[in-house]
């Protein structure tokens, strides 16, 4: 299953392998580099196929967890102060997605969108400090029943320029379901309560709406 945003772009490397593969096959009289041409191509097309691979993930929504919104690599745990919104400190963790990774941005709480904004901006590396900022992104913020508002923020990074996001203000969203997509990139933060407790660390590989990023601490009965 692939997603809807890579449709248009799968759709054309289709049609330009198979314009390749027929070229070598009838106009490149060499053997070693007529296959050369549809050894490439047929590698490309496999790459863009699975760069927007959308593979399902039932999830039954819980409101005492937050999930990964995407696939990738925990970079960044820590207390921040968050400007834009919240205007306070809060815990944020950051994932990394690497090319190989899905590239779905999915809803890591139930809820109301209180905010949806998209910013334009650079293109530096993910993994820089001031990427959270200055890179071009989206900012959404989740009103929940028990954690109160939790933000998401879509980050592209030097590779990466399109972000699409889906979230409207208004909207009821559930957990685990489809909320946009980072088209060749390449980092989502989260910027969640102080109180609660963050289930992942540093380097750790996640899953997006099946690794539980962080859950609410435990109420005396």
């Amino acid at each position: 299953m692939f997603h809807r945003e890579g449709q248009k772009i799968i759709l054309i490397t289709f049609f330009l392998v198979v314009a390749a593969l027929l070229v070598a096959q009838y106009y490149v009289p060499a053997d070693w580099a007529r296959w050369l041409v549809q050894i490439s191509a047929l590698v490309v097309l496999v790459l863009i196929l699975q760069f927007f691979r959308n593979p399902k993930r039932p999830v039954t929504p819980s409101f005492d967890e937050v999930l990964a919104p995407v696939d990738g690599k925990v970079v960044i745990i820590d207390e921040v102060d968050e400007p834009e919104y919240f205007k306070d400190k809060r815990k944020q963790v950051s994932i990394f997605m690497s090319p190989v990774n899905v590239h779905v941005t999915r809803y890591p709480v139930s809820g109301t969108v209180t905010y949806s904004k998209y910013h334009p901006g650079k293109y530096l590396v993910a993994w820089h400090p001031k990427s959270s900022t200055k890179n071009e992104r989206t900012t959404v913020v989740i009103h929940t029943p028990k954690f109160g508002e939790v933000m998401y923020r879509q980050i592209a990074g030097a590779v990466a320029r399109r972000i699409v996001n889906y979230a409207e203000e208004g909207e009821q969203v559930t957990q685990g379901t489809d909320a946009g997509f980072i088209k060749f990139g390449s980092r989502v933060d989260l910027f969640l309560p102080l109180d609660c407790n963050i289930h992942v660390r540093l380097n750790q590989k996640v899953v997006g709406a099946k690794t539980c990023i962080a859950s609410l601490p435990k109420q005396d009965d």
